[in-house]
This record gives C-alpha cells, structure tokens and sequence, in this order.
C-alpha cells in the first residue's frame, strides 16, 4: 500500500477515481470553486459583485493572470493568495462621484464590485508574486512554489 501526500484544502475533495484528464480536473475544480465561499463562511462572499474576467496562462516558474477591471484604481484592489487559491477583490467608486453644482442629464455608470477567487493547480510563492494595474486590467505574475509536488511515503 503507497500513500500520497496531497496539498490541504479548504473543502474535502470526493474522488471515486483518479483524475488524470484535463476535463476531470476542470470539473473538480469548478465544483470546488462554486463551493469554497459556502466551506469559508457560509455565505456568498461575493454577492453583488461582477466576476471579472481572467486570462490565466502558465510558464515553467510562473502563472500569467490577466483579469479586467474597467474603471478601477489600483488603490481599491485587493489581491491576496493562500496556497493554491487567489482571491482578487475590487471597487469602482467613481462612476458615481459628482461634483458641486454638476446636474446630470443621463448616467448609466454605476460604482461597481468586482470579486473573483480561484485555485490553480500548484501553490504560488506569494513571497514574490507581481500585481500591477495597467488601462483597466491587472496583471499578476505568481511563481510557482518549489518542491510542492506529490510525495511518496515508504511503508515500513
């Protein structure tokens, strides 16, 4: 008998079998995406807010995440990463800002939240880990984390 040494997650993962497709692995991880806030708090963190929406490429040391954030300033971003899981939070509050004196004749421009957490398939060094925000996306480049690959145990 071999036992395998997997990262922790937040919420118990059910396999009846090993997933070894790429299909498997995006079901699994949308399941455990949908549920995590609920594992997390029991509510919905991100009620209300839109879901940004993300380019997410991979390189041998790094992920490469590109999320859009119109009309957001880098002030009113949170990003902050555990393990394997991201969590991108922002605000857009000057859309609604106006000034003395000003009528408006017709908006359509709301302030607007943006909330998005996923998990990627290795953890990331959030040690050195990147953000900037440059014409309304923000770009992350999050190395991977050294030596957290699957680990065999002996029996003895």
């Amino acid at each position: 008998m071999n036992l395998i040494r997997r990262g922790n997650s937040s919420l118990p993962a059910y396999r009846p079998g090993a997933v070894e497709d790429q299909f498997g692995r995006m079901v699994e991880s949308m399941f455990q995406d949908f549920f995590a806030p609920l594992a997390q708090g029991g509510q919905w963190a991100g009620e209300g807010a839109a879901t940004p929406r993300l380019d997410v490429s991979e390189t041998e040391k790094t992920y490469e995440i590109q999320a859009e954030l119109p009309g957001v300033n880098k002030e009113d971003v949170k990003v902050s990463v555990d393990g394997q899981r991201v969590t991108i939070e922002a605000e857009c509050r000057s859309a609604n800002e106006r000034r003395e004196g000003e009528t408006v004749v017709y908006a359509e421009r709301t302030a607007r939240r943006f909330m998005r957490s996923f998990a990627l398939p290795t953890e990331v060094d959030d040690g050195s880990a990147q953000a900037k925000l440059e014409n309304g996306v923000l770009q992350l480049s999050l190395p991977k984390k050294q030596g957290t690959e699957a680990r065999r145990l002996t029996i003895q």
